[in-house]
C-alpha cells in the first residue's frame, strides 16, 4: 500500500515534460500526451468535415482530400505539364506517353493501362453485369453504359453538335467538334 501512495504523490511532483506545440499545455505522461495530440488532430479534421462533410480514417487520405479545396496539385507531368493532386494519378497519366499497359488479362492476354479497366474487361469473360436499369431490368458491364442506356427512357440527348445544333444520345455519333452538355 505504501508503494502505491508514493507513486501517487510522485504524480503531483513530477515535472511535466511533454509540451503541446499547438496550445502550450504541459503533460507529464507520454500516453496522455499522445492522446491529447489526437484532440487537436480531430479539431483540424473537423474543419474539413464542416467544409464538405467528408471523413477519413487515415491522415494521408485527408491530406490528399484537402487539395481538392486548396486547388494544390503538387505532382506535375514533365512530358506535358499536366498536374495532379496525388502521385498515383500522375503515375497512371504517364502511361499515356509511354504506352505502358501493366495489367494483363489472364484469360485472353489483353493488356490495360489501369487495373480498373482490366476489372471491367474481366466481366466479358465472367458474364457479370452489376449495373442494372431500374426501369426495364437490362444489365450492363460498366456504369457508363447504364447511364447512356437510361437516356432511352428519359429521351435525353446529352451530346450536341456545335456546327448544326443537332443532339444525340451517344457522343460517338458526333464529329470532333462535339461537346457534352453535362
Amino acid at each position: 500500500m505504501h508503494h502505491h501512495q508514493n507513486r501517487h504523490k510522485l504524480r503531483h511532483t513530477v515535472e511535466k515534460t511533454f509540451k503541446c506545440k499547438e496550445c502550450g499545455k504541459a503533460i507529464n505522461k507520454c500516453s496522455h500526451f499522445t492522446e491529447y495530440k489526437r484532440i487537436h488532430a480531430r479539431e483540424k479534421h473537423n474543419k474539413y468535415l464542416e467544409e464538405c462533410g467528408k471523413a477519413f480514417i487515415q491522415r494521408s487520405n485527408l491530406t490528399t482530400h484537402k487539395r481538392i479545396h486548396t486547388g494544390e496539385k503538387p505532382y506535375k507531368c514533365e512530358e506535358c505539364g499536366k498536374a495532379f493532386i496525388q502521385n498515383s494519378n500522375l503515375t497512371k497519366h504517364k502511361r499515356i506517353h509511354t504506352g505502358e499497359k501493366p495489367y494483363k488479362c489472364e484469360e485472353c492476354g489483353k493488356a490495360f493501362k489501369r487495373s480498373s479497366y482490366l476489372n471491367i474487361h474481366k466481366r466479358i469473360h465472367t458474364g457479370e453485369k452489376p449495373y442494372k436499369c431500374e426501369e426495364c431490368g437490362k444489365a450492363f458491364i460498366q456504369h457508363s453504359n447504364l447511364t447512356t442506356h437510361k437516356t432511352v427512357h428519359t429521351g435525353e440527348k446529352p451530346y450536341k453538335c456545335e456546327e448544326c445544333g443537332k443532339a444525340f444520345i451517344h457522343g460517338e455519333a458526333l464529329c470532333d467538334k462535339a461537346i457534352t452538355l453535362f
